[in-house]
């Protein structure tokens, strides 16, 4: 059977996003793999509710979906994408960030969490790899949180990010067919992407550029302070995007590094293993709020010092 390869954009009709993300599917394309692609802006996808109904149900052991699963064009679509043995995923950057479109069809993934799914016997596991490509009319400097908060949209749906690319300083339409090199580039990611699927499970690596990012296990340039977890794991410092634990060492040549220590990947986001320790952690925090009937009362008492509070709105 041949590889199946999806390309999911969210960007505006043949310009730089949808350019990019089809020359790299022209790429799979050719190497014989069966492609499709949609863009997000034709189908309606709602916002999630935050109703939190669907991890309650899986924090219980119970499949129960998502509440507007009925209502729009998610769980058509990710029928389709969890079939796929790879994603290419294309988004513009607007203020630092991927487009709002992009994130409100991630955001939505939670029911779908593979991870948690599998851990109470839901579904069974599949390995899927994925491709992300991050476009922007700036330097990275603008772009400083699309590939990475890209990146932190893969675990739900287990995608293992095996390339990433960011296009720079091509605001106007259809602006990066004048940089062929932006172009070569997005034709390798989707040559990595076949390389990858070809590969066996246990051999798939990063295929990007070697020294992309501070951290050494997924490869985003974000690290934070770390704080104790609600298990009393603590790091020095932490990868915003997989959670790899660790701390800044200085080389000899006096640049720094993110290295990360012997357990850093004890609850490393990229794995089924370590998003399956998150479950535990729901079960203990929202389910030991619902386990003791005090703390519902003593919310309803307090709650209506704000429920019952009105300010004014939009002038008429």
């Amino acid at each position: 059977m041949p590889i199946k390869v999806m390309g999911v954009a969210s960007g505006r009709k043949d310009s730089n996003t949808e350019i990019l993300l089809k020359e790299a599917l022209i790429a799979c394309e050719e190497a014989g793999a069966e492609v499709r692609m949609i863009n997000l802006r034709d189908y309606d996808v709602l916002d999630c509710t935050g109703c939190t109904a669907c991890t309650i149900g899986m924090s219980q052991g119970k499949n129960v979906g998502c509440t507007l699963q009925e209502k729009d064009d998610k769980d058509r679509i990710m029928k389709l994408l969890l079939d796929q043995d790879a994603v290419i995923f294309a988004a513009p950057t607007y203020d630092l960030m991927p487009s709002a479109n992009y994130l409100r069809f991630a955001q939505r993934s939670l029911s779908y969490e593979t991870a948690f799914l599998e851990k109470i016997g839901a579904i069974e596991h599949r390995d899927r790899v994925a491709g992300l490509i991050s476009v922007g009319g700036s330097t990275r400097a603008w772009q400083s949180m699309a590939l990475e908060a890209m990146a932190a949209t893969m675990f739900t749906t287990d995608f293992k990010v095996v390339d990433m690319m960011l296009a720079t300083q091509v605001p106007a339409p259809a602006q990066v067919l004048l940089k062929d090199d932006l172009i070569e580039r997005a034709k390798k990611m989707g040559q990595n992407i076949i390389k990858a699927c070809k590969t066996p499970v246990a051999e798939r690596g990063w295929l990007g550029e070697e020294d992309m990012g501070w951290c050494p296990n997924c490869h985003s340039n974000a690290l934070v302070l770390g704080e104790k977890q609600w298990d009393g794991l603590h790091y020095p410092i932490e990868c915003q995007v997989c959670g790899a634990g660790g701390n800044l060492v200085q080389t000899e040549d006096g640049k720094w590094k993110f290295v990360i220590q012997e357990n850093g990947l004890l609850k490393d986001r990229t794995t089924v293993e370590g998003r399956g320790l998150h479950l535990d952690e729901i079960g203990h925090t929202q389910g030991g709020f619902f386990a003791n009937p005090e703390n519902r009362q003593i919310v309803a008492k307090k709650i209506v010092r704000y429920k019952g509070k009105k300010f004014k709105e939009l002038e008429d």
